[in-house]
């Protein structure tokens, strides 16, 4: 494994190491560090979206590794006053020895991959969030077991970055995907065609929720999408997840919202509230798949 780029390219016995040692890196966090992939090296943190989660979860797990983080604003750099992507890239890849990026567009990670030569993840584009989705089904299979032959239903907007990568997941991990989302909001036919799996589409929520075993949802207006709000909220304002949905569900079944929440919209408080321990489980977890998705590509498994 040499980068990690997306779902759709991460192979399922990757994908399969990457949980089982992220596992391990939770249950030994605390105790005297053994393991120490990253020793010697200094791993750049390139954003051009804020973050919280992200950029604190990889620093914090980098330094865990034994390395060190140098975090470099997009804007702060040349990258903001118009220098390609590759010429960073080469100039980086000859100073630090892998990099982060959450950026906009996903060209960008693949070049900036393609030309520096050091391994590279993918924290964030517009059209995939890799590092979410594993947290995601890590959380899922520590509390309910595998997630094969399981059913996960989406709610809201069905075309945005997290949801591509659920579809790209539900293929390479054989469980049913459900979108309830409007028409003009659910995953392009292209990107369906694509990916292939089990993957249905639903304007109805209430058809989507019945017997699934994890609902999920996040915000409605994501980053760079703010002058399209008023219409994102009319459109959505039937897709939040609350009580009567839950209680379609599956009994037991599990909510996750990947953060931050706008209570009241995607779900509402009484809901957030009453799932709120897996929803910080699933928001600690970033650190610990992100941590061994850093051990993979250093090459490194638990002793």
């Amino acid at each position: 494994m040499k980068h990690l780029l997306s779902i759709e390219e991460l192979g399922l016995e990757d994908a399969r190491r990457i949980l089982d040692q992220a596992a391990v890196l939770k249950r030994e966090r605390g105790m005297p560090p053994r393991f120490r992939p990253l020793a010697g090296q200094i791993w750049a943190l390139i954003f051009s979206k804020s973050s919280t989660r992200t950029r604190v979860s990889f620093e914090v797990g980098i330094r865990e590794l034994g390395g060190d983080a140098l975090f470099l604003n997009a804007n702060d750099i040349q990258l903001g006053r118009g220098e390609p992507i590759k010429d960073t890239a080469r100039v980086l890849g000859r100073m630090v020895h892998g990099a982060v990026i959450r950026t906009f567009a996903q060209q960008d990670v693949m070049d900036f991959a393609r030309y520096s030569g050091i391994p590279t993840v993918n924290a964030l584009t517009d059209e995939e969030h890799p590092c979410q989705i594993l947290a995601d089904l890590f959380t899922f299979e520590e509390k309910r077991g595998t997630i094969r032959g399981k059913t996960v239903v989406f709610f809201g907007d069905g075309a945005c970055n997290v949801a591509a990568s659920w579809v790209f997941a539900a293929a390479r991990f054989d469980f049913s995907l459900r979108v309830a989302a409007p028409k003009g909001y659910q995953p392009p036919a292209l990107l369906l065609a694509r990916a292939g799996g089990d993957v249905q589409c639903y304007e109805d929520p209430e058809a989507a929720a019945a017997g699934a075993d994890l609902l999920y949802t996040d915000v409605w207006v994501s980053m760079g999408k703010e002058s399209e709000a008023a219409e994102r909220l009319a459109l959505l304002s039937g897709y939040q997840v609350h009580r009567g949905l839950v209680a379609r569900a599956k009994p037991g079944a599990l909510v996750m919202h990947c953060l931050p929440a706008y209570r009241g919209k995607e779900i509402d408080d009484e809901t957030f509230e009453a799932h709120a321990g897996t929803i910080f489980d699933q928001a600690e977890n970033r650190l610990h798949a992100q941590k061994a998705v850093l051990a993979q590509l250093a090459g490194s498994r638990m002793p």
